[in-house]
């Protein structure tokens, strides 16, 4: 598989098949991910991976406590305006349709989203966590080791759903991992091999056209 067609073939997939991930895959991913580029070469993620009883241990916590805690950063700007609020609405209306949720059935709609804090059936969670007095530069650094690890584990065959969702939990997912106080959890991701029968697996987000959000000067 070359990079164009693991970027076709990533999607954030939301159910995924009770089929275990070999440790020396998941160790051979992350490590390959290392390769992304960072400013100055600080590489400044922190990463745990957990699977069986700890991972278990972890999502009876997150269902015990289905309000969450307070987030330590906003995964979206107040009042966000658009044309961004516009497609996260759009991103969600389909996401919903796909699995026969209308908007007025808020019941389903809440028990479709505490499903992030299963993973979606995931057998494998892994956190992004980085130092907290690190800045902006350092999160985006965090961000392409992430879409390295998303590449990778499409080349192997594996899927991804990224989930700033776990930022409503940065105190038990802390705990859950021994994370030291001077770090900050940044993001959560489900690994494991999709269930492509899943309704919520066929349908892709929209992208806007390529002239919406580029330009191309000096160009012949």
């Amino acid at each position: 598989m070359n990079v164009s067609d693991a970027i076709e073939h990533r999607i954030s997939v939301r159910a995924f098949q009770d089929r275990p991930v070999p440790k020396e895959l998941v160790a051979e991913i992350l490590e390959r991910a290392a390769r992304a580029p960072s400013g100055g070469n600080l590489q400044p993620w922190r990463v745990y991976a957990l699977t069986g009883a700890p991972l278990a241990d972890l999502k009876a916590a997150i269902a015990a406590n289905p309000f969450g805690e307070t987030p330590q950063y906003d995964v979206y700007p107040p009042n966000l305006w658009d044309p961004f609020r516009s497609r996260r609405y759009q991103n969600g209306e389909q996401l919903y349709e796909s699995i026969g949720i209308p908007r007025e059935d808020k019941p389903a709609r809440l028990r479709q989203l505490a499903k992030n804090g299963e993973l979606f059936g995931a057998p494998v969670g892994i956190f992004f966590c980085l130092d907290r007095k690190l800045g902006p530069p350092q999160w985006a650094d965090v961000g392409m080791y992430m879409q390295n690890v998303m590449l990778l584990a499409a080349e192997r065959g594996l899927d991804t759903c990224p989930q700033e969702y776990w930022a409503r939990y940065p105190e038990t997912v802390a705990r859950a991992v021994g994370l030291s106080d001077d770090h900050m959890l940044f993001s959560g991701m489900a690994l494991g091999y999709r269930d492509p029968d899943h309704p919520i697996n066929r349908w892709r987000s929209t992208r806007d056209p390529v002239d919406v959000w580029c330009q191309l000067n000096g160009f012949d």
